[in-house]
């Protein structure tokens, strides 16, 4: 393999010196980059004169307009360059062959009749099995109407293999000289930079996109969200030529078992994706795992060979406008758990992949120096000068003696700039230690015992028993974890657990979910690595209580690898941005596989090449400008949405977010929207019947006074307390803005508030935030309040009668509250409000829970209480009635990021 300016010589790439460009356009060749820009830019430039295209805005300079006051910043002044116009990935579909080219002017289905056909042929191609497509074909059906222009599955197949589509999936057999496997090595792989390419030029893409590096500054502060705001950006720019323009290279892999009729294989897939867009041996066991990771190193050479010759010379890509950049691709992120990140650094078990730290060091509270890249690949290279790394034995004996794992070519050994360091990222969090310390029967009542939330997940028949947990379970538990082992009774020692073992658990928390942040500043990272400085302070109450154990028993240390990683991501975000989350007979398996992959990737990038083009629509996403609040939603359906929207059902993607705030009912400040069915739940009720269906024998009461209370500024309505009628339903949704990135709409929320039933004797009421601000001449002054919804509803006008515009504008609430009891300070381990219901006495002495009449535009949020569960759990509290029959309850700040965001920022 050879490209200009460099060349491969097995896989070590070599540079050239003085390498020759050759400018995109006419090929003309050139000395240098600069030498190529002078060419264009002269009055006789190749460079044809076309139309010229807005280019994105990077999310960090697009702010609704509430919150654009204060952010500056600027670009990189060497980046980005254009070097002229050449063709995205759907305009060269015409270009894939003459005479398709030709017959495709005339019909854009083509090698099928129309549109309404390749429909049908996309339809069984991915729904019916081969032999079935035969069947379809052979149908009476057919005898007395037309069949389709193809006659069989293995014709339809060979259709659709012949059309145009983006980097082939390919498959390489591999093995190891002297060391037999059980059955052949499969490489199933599409090469790197042609994965890369298709994704540079993609048009759907086309609105979210960066070329250049940029700093971000809110007010005084430094920002930091995406790759391109982050200092390493700066500092791979600085390196490159002139006019360059980076294509980060971001992957993740994570090793997944292939049981179902594949004989017990393993697939280890990596997933790529590029930073300008905005998210089996059989010999001795050791030596089998240091095989295993040379085989994932030379996989990963193969993969990326021309990936690392584009980052030394670049290379010319059109992006998704068609515009020609000079682009050079670094590896700047790799998503991975600790053994892979190990596997990927080339350390031993007992050292840290991104630090000088040894195991003996991984429960200390320091920052030890960054493991450079550097110094990994000296100590490889000095040890390969030394012995023969196929000498297994006595290399991975001196291998280990360094702290190395024994591979001796890394992957990233000759890509420029790619540094383990530098782009490995980890996740974690204590479950573990609270099942230790509580006991699972415990833990499993407590997590039975939460109240349902509809977007929540209910663990009903507790975690204990979830042998292998998704990183949404993961991330579920933890949203609720703390408050719910507050106060629990440890085991076995039947001593309460201390506030300071909470409190570890819960700093430890509030870190991950600092570090998991969106968007980052100076003082954002300051107050998360307090976080981490604060677990370090309280991390003995773990160990007191004896929630660290092994196989062997407890443990006395915290000898955990994962923990000190901890300490490298304030770093980590500094140089690279927000960290990465995102939240798989063998020969013939193997080939199926890759016929799969290519043909669902024709189907979906043909699928739209003729949509557009049928319908006369530009195969460029031009870049729209677009509302002060985005929804935001599958890049694909979006373009459609807005250029052909009865067509989007021809797509599959993620469900879109439905924004409520171009419709629906908004708050004061717009901060908020609000929906409710147009249908009611119960469309006619008097109040005597509301009272006695919803348990509310104060109902009319509060609702008179409310009424009372309302100016009258127009004719009087004839509709009273007594003889009026009422609709009601049984939930309502709320949709916020993002807190980190205000353009953008966040999914809504269900507040629910049913009526008591034979599934919910006690009814089923979430809880809702309130916020009310006032200014007393100097100050604004913010009260807030914790209620639980118990009625929506709506007065219903009587015929020819109005209602005022403050019943008649949306629905009002019937609210029972909660008394605040202590704040976050006076919780120093719980770190949340606690709060209590209000119980008042009627006349008779019967206990009841005053409530009382807001309007639905007063909520400012859902929120999760969860009950004060004490040292051990009521079993009579129960899912259906723990917001009813529990004394106090906790403030879950937790519950979701957005939550957590506002609490410690806007509340706190």
């Amino acid at each position: 393999m050879e490209q200009p300016g460099c060349n491969v010589t097995g896989l070590e790439i070599h540079s050239q010196n003085n390498p020759i460009v050759k400018c995109p356009n006419c090929r003309t060749e050139f000395a240098s980059n600069i030498a190529v820009l002078d060419h264009l830019n002269n009055e006789d430039s190749c460079w044809s004169n076309e139309p010229t295209y807005r280019l994105p805005i990077p999310p960090g300079f697009r702010r609704a307009d509430n919150t654009q006051a204060g952010v500056t910043g600027q670009y990189h002044a060497r980046s980005g360059y254009l070097f002229g116009r050449g063709r995205n990935i759907l305009e060269k579909m015409e270009d894939h062959d003459a005479d398709q080219k030709h017959r495709r002017k005339i019909n854009p289905s083509y090698p099928f009749v129309d549109q309404a056909e390749w429909q049908l042929a996309e339809f069984i191609a991915q729904r019916l099995t081969q032999t079935n497509i035969n069947k379809f074909l052979k149908l009476d059906w057919f005898k007395t109407r037309p069949r389709p222009s193809f006659k069989s599955a293995d014709q339809l197949f060979g259709w659709i293999d012949l059309l145009p589509g983006g980097p082939e999936w390919q498959s390489t057999t591999l093995e190891f000289l002297n060391y037999t496997t059980q059955r052949p090595i499969e490489l199933i792989w599409r090469d790197g930079l042609e994965v890369a390419q298709d994704l540079f030029v993609n048009p759907i893409f086309a609105n979210h996109m960066i070329y250049d590096p940029h700093l971000v500054m809110v007010d005084a502060e430094h920002e930091y969200g995406e790759f391109f705001s982050g200092e390493r950006a700066f500092f791979i720019q600085n390196k490159l030529p002139e006019g360059a323009t980076m294509v980060p290279i971001m992957l993740a892999s994570d090793k997944t078992p292939v049981t179902r009729l594949t004989g017990g294989l393993e697939m280890h897939p990596i997933f790529l994706t590029i930073g300008n867009i905005q998210s089996e041996f059989d010999v001795h066991a050791d030596f089998q795992t240091l095989l295993h990771a040379r085989l994932f190193h030379k996989c990963m050479d193969i993969i990326f060979a021309k990936c690392k010759v584009a980052m030394k010379t670049g290379e010319y890509m059109p992006d998704p406008m068609g515009y020609i950049q000079h682009c050079f691709t670094p590896l700047i992120a790799y998503t991975a758990d600790l053994p892979e990140a190990q596997l990927i650094a080339c350390v031993a078990k007992n050292a840290s992949p991104l630090t000088m730290a040894l195991q003996k060091d991984f429960g200390t509270s320091l920052l030890f120096p960054p493991r450079t890249g550097t110094h990994m690949l000296r100590l490889i290279y000095e040890l390969c000068a030394r012995i023969d790394p196929w000498s297994v034995p006595l290399f991975q004996r001196e291998a280990k003696a360094l702290l190395l794992s024994g591979i001796h070519q890394p992957f990233w050994r000759d890509w420029n700039h790619a540094d383990p360091r530098h782009f490995l990222f980890f996740g974690d969090h204590p479950l573990k230690w609270c099942k230790e310390v509580i006991g699972e029967e415990e833990l499993d009542a407590r997590y039975k015992a939460h109240h349902k939330r509809v977007g929540t997940c209910h663990f009903g028949s507790g975690i204990s028993h979830i042998s292998q947990m998704t990183c949404r379970e993961h991330r579920d538990i933890e949203q609720t974890m703390v408050a719910t082992i507050a106060g629990a009774v440890c085991l076995p020692t039947a001593a309460n657990t201390t506030p300071e073992f909470v409190q570890a658990i819960r700093v430890l928390t509030e870190f991950i979910y600092q570090a998991q942040s969106p968007v980052h500043t100076d003082s954002s990272l300051c107050a998360m690595v307090e976080s981490l400085s604060e677990f370090h302070r309280y991390k003995q109450a773990i160990l007191e209580v004896g929630a660290q154990r092994g196989k062997k028993g407890t443990i006395d240390n915290f000898l955990i690898p994962k923990m000190e990683l901890f300490h490298s991501f304030a770093r980590s975000i500094k140089n690279n941005g927000r960290l990465i989350q995102y939240s798989s007979d063998a020969k013939s398996f193997t080939l199926q596989v890759v016929q799969i992959l290519n043909r669902d990737e024709i189907m979906h990038c043909f699928n739209l090449y003729t949509l557009l083009q049928t319908y006369g629509t530009p195969l460029l996403n031009a870049i729209t400008t677009e509302d002060n609040i985005v929804a935001e939603t599958d890049p694909t359906l979006a373009w459609i949405a807005r250029i052909l929207p009865d067509q989007q059902y021809r797509f599959h993607g993620p469900r879109p977010v439905r924004n409520h705030f171009l419709k629906e009912i908004l708050s004061a400040e717009a901060k908020a929207a609000f929906h409710v069915t147009i249908a009611p739940d119960r469309k006619s009720f008097t109040l005597h019947d509301l009272q006695d269906t919803y348990s509310l024998p104060d109902f009319a009461a509060v609702l008179t006074e409310y009424i009372n209370k309302i100016p009258r500024h127009g004719p009087t309505t004839s509709w009273t307390c007594q003889g009026g009628f009422v609709r009601t339903w049984n939930k309502f949704r709320i949709q916020l803005v993002s807190t980190f990135q205000s353009r953008v709409v966040m999914p809504s929320q269900i507040v629910q508030a049913y009526p008591p039933s034979e599934a919910f004797p006690l009814g089923n009421c979430d809880a809702v935030l309130i916020q009310s601000s006032e200014s007393n001449g100097k100050t604004l002054i913010t009260d807030i309040y914790i209620a639980q919804v118990c009625c929506v509803f709506q007065p219903i006008a009587k015929k020819s009668h109005t209602l005022p515009p403050c019943l008649e504008a949306a629905p009002l609430l019937y609210v029972q509250y909660f008394q605040i009891t202590s704040t976050p300070t006076q919780e120093p381990g719980v770190g949340m409000y606690r709060v209590k219901q209000i119980i008042h006495q009627d006349t008779t002495g019967q206990l009841f829970r005053p409530g009382t009449i807001i309007l639905l535009t007063d909520v400012t949020c859902a929120v999760e209480l969860i009950p004060v569960f004490g040292s051990k759990l009521d079993r009579s509290i129960t899912a259906t009635n723990s917001m009813e029959v529990c004394d106090e309850y906790f403030l879950n700040t937790f519950s979701d990021k957005e939550v957590f965001h506002t609490m410690h920022t806007d509340i706190m």
